[in-house]
């Protein structure tokens, strides 16, 4: 079979996929760990402007656990556990904002850029999209998510434009 035809035969077998998901909204985590091995980017950006193509609506929820740990150690702040959960104090979380809305978030922005598509990147405040309560006064910032307001999603969504959170 050449490649045209295995071409032909992967997208008649993906297309009841595609006719019964249109329209949809997928979540798609794109965790910490894997956004170390710079090898995956590409493929995880390309999936993800498919799933757009094909008319279901991406949003790209993504970690940033190692690049919280190098700008705290670039930083000089030491890091704290507890039942494996960071430890965040206040000087803590205004690493772990800088790290995940104005590292990691814009960088992933800027991919789906370069790859030819549009995002636009949120943090769990804008628009009041996360509210969370504290898991316990040891862990300090460290929450749990009791309510997401879906509005900014949807609008960002159905305007063509991938969210990235």
């Amino acid at each position: 079979m050449g490649d045209a035809q295995l071409q032909a035969e992967v997208l008649n077998q993906a297309l009841p996929y595609i006719q019964a998901f249109r329209g949809q909204t997928f979540v798609v985590k794109y965790g910490g760990a894997a956004m170390r091995d710079s090898s995956l980017l590409n493929g995880v950006i390309r999936n993800v402007l498919l799933l757009q193509l094909v008319g279901i609506r991406p949003i790209l929820v993504h970690g940033g656990g190692p690049e919280i740990d190098k700008w705290l150690e670039r930083l000089g702040i030491e890091t704290k556990t507890l039942n494996g959960l960071r430890v965040t104090d206040e000087a803590t979380m205004e690493v772990v904002e800088m790290a995940l809305a104005g590292r990691a978030n814009k960088a992933l922005v800027a991919e789906i850029a370069k790859a030819g598509g549009k995002a636009v990147g949120l943090s769990g405040r804008d628009a009041h999209l996360l509210t969370a309560a504290p898991i316990s006064a040891e862990l300090g910032r460290v929450g749990r998510i009791t309510r997401v307001d879906p509005s900014i999603l949807k609008s960002t969504s159905e305007a063509g434009v991938i969210p990235v959170v």
